[in-house]
């Protein structure tokens, strides 16, 4: 069930060029099954906790590499595409990935029913997104500008003083 879930980003990646940064890869889903589906992409594992990135290197595909770091912590405007999966609440999942994001890139985020879109829609707005979009059961926010000085916030900050 989570390689599926993890592999209806396919359509929605294929729209979009570039590198793929899963953000808070945990277990490895979605971006060891995006990874091992998508041999041609380079796809980044970023994890904060360091057990978590010895077993994600373990089970990375070839065109796959692990990052033991934090998204506030890495360059901004780098990879085409970046993923979350309950990663955080989901505004500040926005905060964290979009900026890693370059312009006319994307995010996709998996959302439960429950999430506030329009909290979402606010924080992409304040990072160089766009408006969320509903896809496949995913929420896509395309990167529209570069993202503006003071963001990201330091680590932590997101999480204490959320945007929305």
């Amino acid at each position: 069930m989570l390689v599926d879930d993890a592999l209806r980003a396919c359509t929605v990646l294929g729209e979009f060029d570039g590198s793929i940064v899963d953000v808070g890869s945990g277990g490895g889903s979605p971006g060891i099954p995006l990874a091992s589906v998508l041999p041609e992409r380079e796809v980044t594992l970023l994890e904060a906790e360091r057990r978590k990135c010895d077993f994600l290197e373990q089970w990375a595909p070839p065109n796959a590499r692990v990052v033991w770091g934090r998204a506030e912590e890495q360059p901004v405007d780098t990879y085409g595409i970046a993923l979350a999966k309950a990663l955080a609440r989901p505004a500040t999942a926005v905060e964290w990935c979009l900026p890693l994001v370059r312009p006319d890139g994307a995010l996709v985020l998996w959302l439960g029913p429950s999430a506030d879109r329009e909290a979402v829609g606010r924080v992409a707005e304040q990072v160089g997104g766009g408006e969320p979009e509903e896809r496949s059961g995913l929420v896509v926010i395309r990167k529209l500008t570069a993202t503006p000085a003071g963001f990201p916030r330091r680590v932590g900050v997101a999480q204490k003083r959320p945007l929305a």
